[in-house]
């Protein structure tokens, strides 16, 4: 069964931080203020982060 994961496209990050504030599993952290990082072992794929970004780089992606 595929399981969804967030991706976050770095260079349309601004950075903001709204998407780590979203995230009811802490998955997302800001790296230095450059773009978010998608800790996938704790993304469970809800997709409240893609829908949080101001700026629509963060796509919830199927994997095996």
């Amino acid at each position: 069964m595929a399981k969804r994961k967030a991706s976050v496209d770095a260079g349309r990050c601004v950075a903001c931080g709204e998407c780590m504030n979203e995230c009811p599993r802490s998955a997302i952290r800001v790296k230095k203020g450059i773009a978010a990082v998608v800790d996938t072992e704790l993304c469970v794929g809800c997709a409240l982060c893609a829908g949080s970004c101001p700026v629509g780089c963060i796509e919830i992606m199927e994997v095996v």
